[in-house]
């Protein structure tokens, strides 16, 4: 079960990776449209390009806010913190409903975490 804890961990963190080069990706693109909006001049592109910033910075806290939990899941999965397998847990169940690939992620996540032994590794009962 070792093994899967450690497939777990590194799903979370490429998964979870994606988010944050989500956050990057979309505040970059709001942002360079906000500048040209607001180069063309006028009240109007003033409004346009703020409105296009705000976006910006709205998604980057977003798409960050989803990304870092799973990042500390998975960092925490790979070296075995008993709190990692119940953030986890809690990742796994939210991630059900982005279907097809987070259900994919929830369900395995879930499976492997509730498993009698792998709640033994994160005890301590079981070595390392």
């Amino acid at each position: 079960m070792q093994t899967h804890v450690k497939v777990l961990g590194w799903l979370f963190i490429v998964f979870s990776f994606f988010y944050v080069l989500l956050a990057f990706g979309s505040s970059m693109i709001l942002g360079m449209l906000a500048a040209f909006v607001g180069s063309q001049g006028g009240e109007d592109a003033a409004i346009g390009a703020s409105v296009l910033g705000f976006t910006g910075a709205a998604a980057f806290i977003f798409w960050l806010c989803l990304g870092i939990p799973g990042l500390l899941a998975g960092y925490g999965l790979l070296t075995l913190q008993p709190w990692a397998r119940i953030l986890a847990i809690i990742l796994s169940a939210i991630r059900l409903i982005n279907f097809p690939f987070g259900t994919a992620l929830g369900v395995y996540g879930l499976w492997v975490l509730f498993n009698k032994e792998t709640e033994a590794m994160f005890n301590g009962a079981m070595g390392q």
